[in-house]
């Protein structure tokens, strides 16, 4: 078997669970390479985790014949950036979520892709869990009934300061961060929504939390995130239908206690999820996708939906979509 060389664009704290972690599981998959805007920091990060080869700059990894794919866990609005450079190098992409810093963002990315003969993914891991067909197939099964309401929600403790998830010219905000997971969930799980109404509450130029109403072919949905939150974690998804209601547990982390309950005047169920974790079943798709040979944009066609979604809630909150950085600032390279 082939193995597939990545290199990991800076020395961020989510590579850990979404990327170095699974790719000690999965056969097949090497991490190769890392680079950081501090050589230093990278040098230490590779040591502390096994990477073999440290680059200064992220053209450098882009540049390396023995690369073949990199992830991307920059801050959001770098990802378009650095992921339009790597498409320009001949580098299969998996690039954190949200994709891009906006639609029109995600489009140029789809347009660069195409024809390029690479596999471009976001790594929006949950969308890559069984459990998310799971519950596609509930809702689609007939057992709740006809659908008359879906709700996702996502609250997380973030503090303001020095998080990049507070800084707007980074891509930063509630919705960024924390609503495309319930935006995601209910595109996979229901279907595509138009959106009628957002109310963001906001500190300064950022959205601490978001709640936005949308329309699903008559389907009532509600997105709801937050970044102020004085509990470790509220995350759910409850869909409503005229037999039944199905209320869901992590349905962002199935792997952590991902549980589905249904309850009605002629049902009454529960299911548990697979522990096996959902970033493990995205390098396994990033890697097969890969290994067919042939060019793949599903996730970018996916990411492009999310962003319109993400993109009309700011602006019927009355703020405007993210913009992206270009070109990068020198002490990001």
């Amino acid at each position: 078997m082939m193995v597939l060389r990545i290199g990991v664009l800076g020395a961020a704290r989510i590579n850990r669970s979404a990327l170095l972690s699974p790719a000690r599981r999965t056969s097949g998959v090497a991490i190769a390479a890392i680079a950081a805007r501090d050589p230093e920091r990278a040098t230490s990060y590779a040591r502390r985790h096994s990477i073999p080869i440290v680059h200064h700059t992220y053209e450098a990894i882009l540049q390396d014949p023995d690369i073949d794919a990199v992830y991307v866990p920059l801050p959001a609005a770098l990802h378009g950036t650095w992921t339009l450079a790597a498409i320009a190098a001949g580098k299969h992409v998996l690039c954190e979520k949200p994709f891009t810093a906006n639609a029109d963002e995600a489009r140029a990315v789809r347009a660069a892709a195409e024809g390029s003969g690479l596999v471009i993914m976001e790594a929006h891991h949950t969308s890559f869990h069984p459990f998310t067909a799971r519950l596609r197939d509930v809702v689609r099964s007939g057992e709740l009934g006809d659908i008359r309401s879906a709700s996702a929600w996502f609250h997380a403790p973030i503090p303001p300061g020095n998080d990049i998830r507070w800084d707007r010219g980074l891509g930063g905000g509630s919705v960024m961060d924390l609503g495309v997971y319930p935006v995601r969930l209910i595109r996979d799980v229901i279907g595509e929504p138009t959106v009628r109404s957002a109310v963001a509450l906001r500190r300064g130029d950022i959205d601490r939390r978001m709640t936005a109403h949308l329309d699903i072919e008559g389907i009532d949905a509600r997105v709801d995130c937050g970044m102020w939150s004085s509990r470790p974690f509220a995350l759910g998804f409850e869909v409503v239908g005229s037999r039944a209601r199905m209320r869901v547990a992590w349905p962002y982390h199935p792997q952590a206690g991902g549980r589905i309950r249904i309850d009605g005047p002629q049902v009454r169920r529960r299911e548990r999820a697979d522990r096996k974790s959902s970033y493990r079943y995205q390098l396994e798709a990033f890697r097969d996708a890969i290994s067919a040979g042939v060019e793949n944009l599903h996730g970018v066609d996916e990411a492009v939906a999310t962003m319109d979604v993400v993109d009309d809630i700011y602006r019927a909150s009355g703020m405007n979509p993210r913009r992206p950085l270009m070109p990068p600032p020198t002490a990001m390279i």
